[in-house]
């Protein structure tokens, strides 16, 4: 599968307001062998994550990052929001620090799907 791996935070008002644009971008390649998983940051309260990803209905996987673990392993993600695109084969594609530009991520994604 290609992977949209989001690091956001409740308290990140760019990871909030792009949080739309996520969910649209996982609706329209989803059928196509695309997942996304929005990782909240160790110090965004579990409670609330919950809260947001039940009240926006986020329709995939949340993970809380209690440790910094999976910070850790993309690189010590520090600033939110980042993003990564991930291709088939697990590498990561693309970084995106802030908000992404959307057009060009889709054009990524089509890529990446295309790809054997």
């Amino acid at each position: 599968k290609v992977m949209l791996v989001n690091f956001w935070a409740t308290s990140c008002t760019t990871c909030v307001a792009e949080m739309p644009q996520i969910i649209a971008t996982h609706e329209r390649f989803k059928a196509r062998g695309f997942d996304t998983v929005a990782v909240a940051m160790s110090y965004d309260p579990p409670a609330f994550v919950a809260k947001f990803a039940e009240t926006r209905r986020l329709p995939f996987g949340v993970a809380i990052d209690n440790t910094g673990a999976v910070a850790g392993a993309f690189g010590q993600v520090q600033m939110t929001p980042t993003t990564f695109l991930v291709n088939k084969r697990g590498e990561i594609v693309k970084r995106f620090v802030g908000q992404p530009d959307f057009a060009a991520l889709h054009g990524l994604i089509e890529q990446l799907l295309a790809e054997a």
